[in-house]
């Protein structure tokens, strides 16, 4: 086999798999001893770094490398092993068909945080590093992350990276996909994930075309791990500021909803070479499964298919609240009226759980949920809820709260806005309630971070954030951000309801598909059991 370039050797070989996606790797042929070589600890932080349990994993250059020469020697034995065995290993080639219960062509990734989106735009889109199962942070678009200090980390993209519509991927795009989290017109409150940086990400500077060098304002040992945050995903922006096409295993095409394969992904050509993605309600989406005409199911449920084993439920809905509006013992009468469990089992879809601490339960262990006391509002309180007109399972909860505060006296009006216009009247405070849903990230302290912001506290963040980031040790570091967590819960005007996880389903015949870290179905690792040709 001849070499033609070091793109070969980095896993854009067709053909090839890289470390894209970590958590996948297609089995052995039958009857083929196959040897798992361990990932080694290649420390990511130099003498300045503190000591950490979730370093850097290795570039991919290394690990493709090596995955090139455990390909070449399987696919030399494979030739003379038995025909069965090929229904073992990931088969290239078809078309995967994607069922899913919401609305297509959602492409800003800080809008893009419900499960479903999240999915579809990774398929696209992707940012500069994905977390392995260790939530460790493993370079995709990034060449390198580097911890020069414990106050400065250099972030090398790798060279030649080009977005599907032919835009050379620079430092610069990256800086300007990150900085809309904070500018006006898109605020979100996934800017948390930069407020450790000086300026909170604001002013960001390449310090060459592929190089971007991120000064912290102070110690903040989860950084890496937040840039790997699908709402930081690198989608260059055109001058009105909309993100355009970015870097991801499938190339998007002019029709909503089908995607092709893109072999000049870093991380190495997804199996299938194409993907048509069809959405609608829950029961359309089922139909669609049940008549055969969809290979895989996203936030749906249909007999005979079997379901991909759940992901810890990251994405969180709460009941934010204008204090001023909403007059003195709003908090009390809400948790006194409001069975979480109830409302989890009747009007929420699975999977789903309570949450009645500030974080989910993947994050922290839930403590009981107060019991308000009864006391009488101002008489003709009026409010309006706010919800997101694409998310089914909060008009349910919005309706079912609107009842329960009736019963407390208050006057309450339902509107379903879009996303968009939800994030604005979010960002402007301009609000009475508002159910507010997050994608957090797998570690406590970002996650904080986020919820944080989200409540309208971004004040919070310069008393907070730096006391934890002086923990360098984990384990100790997760056991104060949950205590801090216990302690703000009460001060925030921002109730925390259920938190749930993605329901993803898969005909027989397809395998490969594992979730990420944050809970997210890898659909670019699904592969045929039988080859496309025979389908």
């Amino acid at each position: 086999m001849q070499v033609q370039n070091a793109t070969d050797i980095c896993g854009l070989t067709p053909g090839l798999r890289g470390g894209a996606s970590p958590h996948h790797v297609p089995s052995a042929p039958a009857g083929i001893q196959h040897t798992t070589v361990a990932r080694e600890a290649t420390p990511a932080f130099n003498a300045y770094s503190p000591q950490r349990q979730r370093p850097v994993a290795p570039p991919a250059t290394l690990r493709s490398a090596r995955a090139l020469f455990v390909s070449v020697v399987a696919s030399v034995v494979a030739l003379v092993a038995a025909p069965a065995a090929g229904a073992s290993r990931g088969q290239y080639g078809g078309t995967l068909r994607v069922a899913l219960t919401g609305e297509l062509g959602q492409t800003d990734p800080l809008l893009s945080d419900t499960p479903t989106d999240a999915t579809l735009l990774s398929l696209t889109t992707r940012a500069v590093c994905a977390l392995d199962r260790e939530h460790r942070p493993v370079p995709t678009l990034a060449l390198a992350l580097d911890r020069e200090s414990p106050t400065r980390v250099r972030l090398t993209l790798r060279p030649g990276l080009r977005t599907s519509d032919g835009v050379a991927l620079t430092a610069q795009q990256v800086a300007q996909a990150w900085m809309r989290a904070s500018q006006l017109e898109s605020r979100s409150p996934y800017r948390a994930l930069l407020f450790p940086l000086r300026g909170e990400g604001r002013y960001l500077s390449p310090a060459s075309t592929l190089s971007l060098s991120l000064a912290l304002a102070f110690p903040w040992p989860d950084l890496e791990a937040s840039l790997c945050h699908p709402a930081l995903a690198i989608a260059p922006s055109d001058p009105h500021h909309l993100p355009g096409p970015g870097l991801g295993p499938f190339t998007p095409t002019r029709a909503i909803g089908i995607d092709v394969a893109n072999w000049g992904y870093p991380g190495g050509r997804p199996y299938a070479e194409r993907l048509f993605a069809t959405a609608g309600d829950q029961r359309t989406a089922a139909r669609t499964l049940a008549l055969g005409e969809a290979d895989v199911g996203l936030g749906v449920t249909a007999d005979g298919l079997e379901a991909v084993p759940p992901a810890p439920a990251l994405f969180a809905t709460y009941l934010a609240f204008q204090p001023g509006r909403t007059g003195p013992g709003f908090r009390d009468h809400l948790e006194r009226l409001v069975d979480r469990g109830d409302l989890v089992r009747i009007f929420v879809r699975a999977p789903s759980v309570p949450m009645s601490s500030l974080l989910p339960p993947a994050l922290m262990t839930q403590q009981p949920a107060p019991h308000g006391v009864s006391r009488t509002p101002p008489p003709g309180r009026e409010l309006t809820l706010l919800y997101d007109a694409a998310i089914a399972d909060q008009r349910a909860v919005a309706e079912r709260l609107q009842v329960k505060l009736h019963d407390a006296g208050y006057q309450v009006a339902l509107k379903a806005v879009s996303r968009t216009t939800l994030r604005a009247r979010w960002a402007d405070g301009d609000f009475d309630l508002m159910l507010h849903a997050l994608l957090l990230p797998p570690l406590p302290a970002p996650a904080l971070a986020v919820v944080i912001d989200a409540a309208g506290r971004h004040d919070l963040l310069a008393k907070e954030l730096p006391a934890i980031g002086a923990i360098t040790h984990d384990a100790d570091r997760d056991a104060r951000v949950r205590e801090r967590a216990r302690a703000l819960q009460p001060q925030l005007a921002f109730i925390p309801l259920y938190a749930q996880s993605l329901e993803v389903v898969r005909r027989p015949e397809v395998l490969g598909i594992e979730a990420d870290a944050f809970g997210l179905p890898q659909l670019d690792g699904a592969f045929f059991a039988s080859p496309p040709e025979a389908k």
